[in-house]
């Protein structure tokens, strides 16, 4: 079977252009538009991956507001199409301002055909890299721990922990600083378990006012009390055959851990205001960023209930230990966020890589998520500078012992931080590391790296 030819959309309003750009471009399916309103309806029926563009369009064939403006349009409208500007030899000021709003690439009139064609031949490519790497994102997303982005050891380690935990009944607490990702692995131990099928119930013990956290866990009889006009179940019981997830467990309240024991041990509840035991099968997943142990010293946790809790406890590191995925992570909410705010394929200056790389992330994942997506919001260009970051400025880090070790966690830390600043790029990661490419495919071999994310 012969592949369908792809698709190219020419905009341009002379027909004698039009004519020969179409017989010098038969590798493609040509399709032409004259106007603004044609060339939106070609964008909107073909979804041309790549397009060439006139900016003298009418009604101003002599200037280039209608092109820079059909542009804008098009790059809004299709933010992946890759669009290459033609211009006069005079127009020199415009092709720079359109390739500052998002354009592919320039190309100076009278047309070389064979220039051309090759301009065209890498837009296609890169399109087709793009959309090749959409497509491992989503299969990525397929999978439980899809939330989770890292190259670090630590962060893979946690990953297999919940891979090994998930399929049991353990209770399972995740301690770890806010934002780094605490109910994105609960979520992964609810799916990779038997009860994937049924219910995953959250609850933050921290965000309910301690007088209707009881009623929110356990559920109410009719006229328990004033307002409880009908009969209503709690979370715990809404969750059976599933998992429940109690979030920031540290602020759960005296008299209601001793109620959480008993359904614990017993695995019955009581609504309020009934008389009747419900068994609940389900299985405690909790999660918080306090020191339970200091708490249970100070009176201020049970400790019986700690242990119930915690049968399985898997400390999830913060953003700041994990060596390159700080780089990592920008680059995916980058990609996440230019999709979503229909923005054309940006990328990070180095001054902007470097301040995310020495930044703390107080915050973590969610202060990243939150600090790019603010960026993407207010880059001027394709371009993200340090300034739309809105990053304090910082200092530098620390080192261990042993030259064996020392070497080889530096090798490691290295080849991390230049895959995750080329996005990884092997071709561009081996020339900012200054070896080979065969060298550095024996390097990551060497120190289990895999060639993608």
């Amino acid at each position: 079977m012969t592949q369908p030819k792809p698709k190219l959309l020419i905009i341009e309003d002379d027909p004698g252009l039009q004519k020969q750009l179409r017989w010098s471009l038969d590798a493609y399916d040509v399709v032409v538009a004259g106007d603004r309103e044609a060339a939106l309806a070609q964008i909107r029926r073909h979804e041309p991956p790549v397009c060439t563009m006139d900016l003298g369009l009418p009604p101003d064939p002599d200037g280039s507001t209608e092109g820079l403006a059909t542009l804008q349009q098009i790059l809004a409208l299709a933010p992946d199409t890759r669009v290459i500007v033609l211009t006069g030899n005079q127009d020199h000021a415009n092709a720079v301002k359109a390739i500052g709003m998002g354009a592919y690439d320039f190309h100076q009139k009278p047309v070389d055909p064979e220039v051309l064609n090759l301009v065209i031949q890498r837009a296609f490519f890169l399109h087709n890299l793009q959309q090749e790497n959409r497509r491992m994102q989503q299969s990525q997303a397929d999978s439980p721990l899809a939330g989770v982005i890292s190259r670090d050891p630590g962060m893979l380690k946690v990953c297999r922990t919940i891979e090994k935990v998930a399929p049991t009944s353990a209770s399972v607490m995740l301690l770890g600083e806010s934002g780094t990702g605490k109910e994105v692995l609960a979520r992964a131990i609810h799916a990779l378990s038997p009860r994937a099928k049924e219910r995953f119930m959250a609850i933050n013990c921290a965000a309910i006012p301690e007088n209707l956290l009881e009623s929110e866990l356990f559920g109410y009889e009719k006229g328990a009390f004033t307002g409880a006009a009908k009969q209503t179940k709690g979370k715990v019981e809404l969750a059976h055959g599933g998992t429940f997830f109690l979030d920031e467990v540290g602020d759960l309240p005296m008299a209601l851990q001793a109620k959480l024991l008993r359904f614990l041990q017993e695995r019955v509840i009581e609504r309020i205001g009934g008389h009747e035991e419900i068994p609940v099968d389900v299985r405690i997943v909790c999660a918080t960023h306090q020191k339970l142990k200091d708490l249970c010293a100070q009176g201020r946790f049970r400790e019986d209930l700690y242990y119930r809790l915690s049968e399985i406890v898997v400390t999830i590191p913060p953003l700041r230990q994990r060596d390159g995925d700080a780089a990592l992570l920008a680059h995916h909410f980058k990609n996440k966020f230019c999709a979503q705010e229909s923005r054309a394929s940006l990328h990070f200056a180095p001054d902007a890589l470097a301040a995310i790389e020495a930044y703390q992330w107080p915050g973590n994942v969610r202060e990243m998520e939150n600090c790019i997506k603010r960026a993407v919001i207010m880059a001027d260009a394709n371009t993200i500078v340090a300034d739309d970051l809105g990053l304090p400025d910082t200092g530098a880090e620390e080192e261990p012992l042993n030259l064996r070790q020392v070497r080889d966690e530096a090798e490691y830390k290295a080849i991390a931080r230049a895959l995750a600043r080329t996005d990884g790029n092997i071709v561009k990661a081996s020339e900012m590391l200054g070896v080979s490419r065969p060298t550095l495919y024996d390097l990551m071999g060497r120190h289990g790296i895999k060639a993608s994310a």
